[in-house]
């Protein structure tokens, strides 16, 4: 493969996709038809590829335009078949499966509290007073699970009951307090809730219709899967779960979740300290190009960045191992989106060479 330098080249009335090597990294190009809205000049098509081979970190980038696959590119040996970790982005899918559940009845709404749930495992009414919407919005006022807190919680003999008997730190609906056990009792309660596991309702209401795979994924010592991290899928999984929501919940002329969750998911309701970024219901916001951006964000730079506008979906993946150029490379991947990516689709959008 070292020695293949066959770049995808559309010419008048004939695309031919073929295989690249920048920097030793393998990349697949994906075809594309002439004149869609989603075509990106030559230009643009080179200096992506010549930008993007010099990130090692890098997996996968995947770009469409209004549900049409524009680019597709795989790296360091990485395929459109091989799963990636979502990381921190499994909470946005997780979010999701909760405005599923509601919308079908298994769930009263964002304001039913956790105590029907676990009414042993919480004390005072302070606690008992925390809501779904806390736990989406990362504002249950409950000390982390993240950071110097995750070891210990992931070694304890119950995950629920640790996230639950943590001392609260500020009042329920307060500031943002990021912690992977506000999403991993969200998975717990839609097992309850649902009568099934969150893999099976996943796969049953999200998977299934939108045509993807969804592998079982870590659980906890009671069997409830992980809320919050560690989910696989594929890339092209990812987009699709992209398209989904800029198309208001409907996919492939079916709905699969309301347009309610879908805006109601993207209206900020809190923001971090730590990156001045807004949140809503597992999905992030802010403004990149001018331009209101939504994303669902994973730890080594796993994302799905919307920006309606443009209707367009960005899937990034990357090598989940930390290493020190972690925090250079997030910087990085926005740049790629906010200063490259973004006015590339609104040259294509407006016709400009």
């Amino acid at each position: 493969m070292e020695n293949q330098q066959h770049a995808r080249r559309c010419l008048v009335g004939l695309c031919v996709v073929g295989w690249i090597t920048v920097t030793g990294a393998i990349l697949r190009t994906a075809p594309q038809d002439e004149g869609s809205a989603s075509s990106f000049d030559r230009g643009f098509r080179d200096e992506l590829l010549d930008r993007t081979g010099s990130l090692p970190r890098l997996r996968s980038l995947l770009i469409s335009i209004d549900g049409e696959l524009a680019e597709e590119h795989y790296y360091h040996g990485f395929s459109a078949g091989r799963t990636a970790n979502l990381k921190s982005a499994s909470k946005t899918i997780i979010g999701i499966l909760v405005g599923i559940a509601i919308d079908q009845g298994y769930l009263s709404g964002v304001d039913q509290t956790i105590a029907e749930f676990f009414p042993t495992h919480l004390d005072g009414p302070a606690k008992k007073a925390i809501t779904i919407e806390d736990l989406l919005s990362m504002r249950s006022g409950l000390e982390t699970t993240s950071n110097r807190n995750y070891g210990r919680w992931v070694q304890s003999g119950n995950w629920v009951q640790h996230v639950l008997t943590r001392p609260l730190v500020d009042r329920p609906g307060g500031r943002m307090i990021y912690s992977t056990g506000s999403t991993h009792v969200l998975s717990a309660i839609l097992t309850k809730a649902t009568g099934t596991s969150t893999l099976e309702f996943g796969r049953r209401h999200l998977a299934q219709p939108l045509g993807i795979g969804l592998p079982a994924w870590q659980r906890d010592p009671q069997g409830i899967y992980f809320g919050g991290n560690e989910m696989q899928v594929t890339p092209r999984a990812m987009l699709k779960i992209g398209e989904l929501y800029l198309k208001s919940g409907v996919l492939g002329g079916r709905r699969i979740v309301s347009e309610g969750w879908v805006h109601a998911s993207l209206v900020p309701r809190t923001w971090s300290r730590f990156s001045g970024r807004q949140y809503g219901y597992g999905w992030w916001m802010r403004t990149m190009a001018g331009r209101r951006v939504y994303y669902a964000w994973g730890y080594g730079g796993q994302f799905v960045f919307l920006v309606p506008d443009l209707e367009m979906t960005v899937v990034i993946t990357s090598s989940p191992v930390p290493d020190e150029g972690r925090r250079w490379y997030l910087r990085m991947l926005y740049e790629l989106v906010e200063n490259q990516l973004i006015p590339a689709a609104v040259r294509a959008a407006e016709g400009a060479p």
